[in-house]
């Protein structure tokens, strides 16, 4: 076997990117302190054609040295838009249709396992703050909590680790 070369990828331009058809997923991040985590949800979300990602409260935007260290460029493929406060977001995207999906541990969630999107609908995946999670605020206006299912001693992955996975299951599921 050999290693391929960036040029055999066939990767899209990011002008075929933007004119590309996307996952009907937006990435909201609430209150994101590490600019890092910032940076690997813009890459994995280029990787998965995600819609766009709305950046809230004391998270960083673009253009940022910090981010671009982890987002190696795809800051500038996926479309993001900034929000001083995540609930005037998470208005705007239940006025566009949008279902509300908070990842958070909660009361009666929805393991990821068990949640099924379905094609013809368009998603919100709420991220939360490293320390404090998603705002309880926002977790009363989620339509759905969803759970990553997890079997060890901690009680949480990192952010960005979580937005990988959830992002690579719905995308499996609605592909």
């Amino acid at each position: 076997m050999r290693k391929l070369r960036t040029s055999e990828l066939n990767r899209l331009s990011i002008d075929e990117y933007k004119s590309a058809e996307k996952l009907p997923i937006v990435m909201v991040l609430d209150n994101i302190r590490s600019l890092n985590n910032v940076g690997s949800v813009f890459r994995t979300s280029d990787a998965l054609k995600v819609e766009k990602i709305l950046l809230c409260g004391i998270t960083a935007t673009p253009p940022n040295k910090e981010i671009h260290k982890t987002a190696l460029g795809a800051e500038d493929s996926v479309e993001w838009q900034y929000f001083e406060e995540t609930e005037l977001a998470i208005k705007k995207l239940k006025a566009e249709g949008y279902i509300i999906c908070s990842l958070e541990q909660v009361e009666n969630s929805t393991s990821l396992l068990d949640f099924n999107p379905v094609r013809d609908n368009k998603y919100a995946i709420v991220l939360g703050n490293e320390v404090k999670g998603v705002q309880q605020k926002i977790v009363n206006e989620s339509d759905v909590c969803i759970e990553i299912p997890q079997y060890g001693t901690k009680h949480s992955f990192n952010v960005s680790v979580s937005a990988g996975i959830v992002l690579w299951e719905v995308f499996r599921k609605l592909n």
